[in-house]
């Protein structure tokens, strides 16, 4: 048997206290040797800190890249073995950052969005909260929260070419707007003589302090308050839930809320809030729910093995179908729109609940509660009267504070057009123009004109076998999976969009114009000659190099094509073809009834995801996903 010893330097989900009367790895490994344990393998992220330090003889220090494999060395061994895992807890490594006790890395990570291929393989590496999955018109891509980022940069492994490092320059100090509404006391919605208030929410970002808050709130104006908080891996991002009485007279019984027992729904969470066990605490008619739209993935989320069942619209549905009233606030957005942080987001949400009228105590009292707890008082109390505005006047507060997103891809008016002659008829010209310019950026007019003339001829086949609607919903499926496969990211595609003038001017408005930006790339040449790692390219330096890529884009496919000997590039262009007859073959099955089924295969070619071997990985789910999809056909 394998132990794995997680030595993390502090007290978990107690605020990062250290341990009193704890040993040092050292005196570990010999009190272990004692116990008769056969090997014992110390990992660290700074093994140099090992240096002239004596551990037992049966133990080693390896650097924590090497974790996997020392864990599959010591799972051969017979006897007991140990694996001592010797990093600081990442989330105390940001509070002290937050505390000016340890120097904060002064370079960023950030990915591409339109290099990203959404395949997960860095939220697998990295095992990181802040690796986020995000839709995008392109599907599903990877983003990296800024604000809760931990620096670690083990999500810069892999093959993928995305990452980028940014030293952050100069840009102008973020200016807090006048609040757009004018706030008003709300009209109460609760029995003001006793009110039970449940609020899920995520470890770390405020549930308790929240909690405490309204506790104290409820005091200052002379009612009774208490609180249970049930909570979970707080270090790690897990579930708090937490439930606060407040009355006129004392509560002698039960704090906890049980099923159908919750006035209040405050969903800081929405995963959180929208689980089974949440839910049943609701009592339709009865409970007011205040959500927040706002998704926070879960690990699994983030390294794509599950998603969300439906979208978040289903998610509000479901709460709002066991409660009488429901109140959605996209609140990290504001949060990070007015703040840069998505720590103020629960106050925010605590501000749109009183102002909805189910906290049966007074703005002055919150606010002074606010003052009391003392921690960021004035960002605190923008958040919580920010959140008032939101409850008011939901769209005056998102067009003050939410700058609208640039279109992914210009579409000039001859893909426009081309768009308009191919959609005739359907509702699919704004998707098929954006991908026709796309297409013709990425090779040349002529390859955007077959990806057009490919998917009218598969709508109009539908549409003539099955109906208009039909035909709208396989034209749709196939014009996303046909552009994924033939706009597969070569060198030179790679190229031309680390050069994308909406990413840069997206990465300046974050970083400043003047803030120093490398590209992480991983060489196929130096993947060759065995280097395993990526090598940094200063951004300034790589343009000239990705623009003759770019202009060499032409070769692509041709005789003089260096990079397309590639056994992934033979692959990807294979895969056009194969994925062309795969949907004719499910269009020869097409009935009124087959056509889900029809749509289901077209949407296999979404699995087509990563680079080099996470590619080639997928390619093989792709095939068989894509055999089961059509035997249902025929099935």
């Amino acid at each position: 048997m394998t132990y794995k010893l997680l030595y993390n330097d502090a007290v978990a989900m107690t605020g990062g206290q250290r341990a009193e009367g704890r040993m040092n790895v050292p005196d570990i490994t010999r009190s272990l040797a004692l116990e008769g344990v056969r090997r014992i393998v110390v990992t660290t992220d700074s093994p140099r800190d090992y240096r002239g330090i004596a551990l037992d003889p049966i133990a080693s220090v390896r650097h924590r890249d090497e974790l996997a494999a020392a864990e599959e060395e010591l799972k051969a061994l017979d006897g007991v073995t140990v694996l001592i895992h010797d990093d600081r807890c990442a989330a105390e490594e940001r509070r002290l950052r937050k505390r000016g006790k340890l120097p904060a890395p002064a370079e960023k990570v950030l990915i591409n969005e339109r290099v990203c291929e959404g395949c997960g393989d860095c939220g697998e590496a990295s095992t990181c909260l802040s690796v986020l999955p995000v839709e995008t018109e392109f599907g599903r891509k990877t983003a990296i929260h800024q604000a809760s980022c931990n620096t670690d940069y083990s999500c810069l492994k892999g093959d993928c070419p995305s990452f980028l490092t940014v030293v952050p320059g100069t840009r102008p100090r973020r200016e807090i707007p006048a609040l757009p509404v004018t706030l008003v006391d709300p009209e109460p919605r609760v029995d003001p003589d006793a009110t039970l208030i449940r609020m899920p929410g995520i470890g770390g970002t405020g549930v308790v302090t929240a909690s405490a808050i309204l506790q104290m709130a409820a005091h200052l104006d002379g009612l009774f308050a208490a609180g249970l908080e049930q909570v979970g891996l707080a270090q790690k991002g897990g579930p708090v839930v937490s439930d606060v009485r407040i009355s006129k007279q004392p509560h002698h019984g039960i704090l906890r809320a049980s099923r159908g027992t919750a006035d209040v729904l405050i969903g800081m969470d929405l995963v959180g809030t929208a689980s089974d066990a949440t839910l049943a605490v609701a009592r339709p008619g009865h409970t007011v729910a205040i959500v927040n739209t706002s998704l926070v993935p879960t690990a699994a989320m983030v390294t794509g093995r599950v998603v969300l069942p439906g979208s978040t619209d289903d998610a509000v549905e479901r709460i709002g179908a066991v409660t009488r009233d429901l109140l959605a606030v996209d609140a990290q957005t504001l949060s990070e729109a007015l703040f840069d942080d998505h720590l103020p987001t629960n106050m925010l949400l605590l501000g749109a609940a009183y102002q909805h009228g189910v906290l049966p105590v007074s703005a002055e009292a919150l606010e002074e509660a606010i003052r009391v707890n003392g921690a960021a008082v004035e960002t605190t109390l923008t958040a919580f009267r920010w959140g008032r505005a939101a409850a008011i006047d939901a769209a005056a507060v998102r067009s003050a504070l939410v700058a609208p997103q640039p279109a992914p891809v210009a579409v000039d008016e001859a893909s426009a057009e081309l768009a308009r002659s191919v959609a005739a008829g359907t509702g699919l010209a704004d998707v098929l123009a954006t991908r026709i310019a796309d297409l013709t950026g990425y090779q040349d007019a002529a390859y955007a004109q077959r990806y057009a003339e490919e998917v009218r001829r598969v709508t109009a086949v539908a549409a003539a076998r099955a109906g208009d609607a039909a035909g709208e919903r396989i034209g749709a499926a196939y014009a996303h999976g046909l552009h994924r496969l033939m706009a597969y990211k070569d060198e030179y595609e790679v190229a031309r969009l680390h050069l994308d003038p909406v990413e840069t001017a997206r990465r300046d408005a974050a970083f400043g114009p003047d803030a120093r930006v490398s590209v992480m790339l991983h060489p196929p040449v130096l993947r060759a000659l065995g280097m395993n790692r990526k090598i940094a390219l200063d951004g300034r330096l790589a343009a000239p190099a990705f623009r003759a890529l770019r202009a060499a884009r032409r070769l692509r496919g041709t005789p003089l094509d260096v990079f397309g000997r590639a056994g992934v590039r033979r692959v990807e262009r294979e895969l056009v073809g194969e994925y062309q007859a795969l949907v004719r073959s499910a269009l020869d099955r097409l009935e009124v009834d087959t056509v889900d089924g029809v749509v289901a295969v077209a949407d296999t070619a979404d699995l087509v995801r990563g680079y080099e071997d996470v590619k080639l990985g997928n390619v093989e789910r792709f095939r068989e996903q894509a055999r089961a999809a059509l035997a249902a056909l025929t099935g």
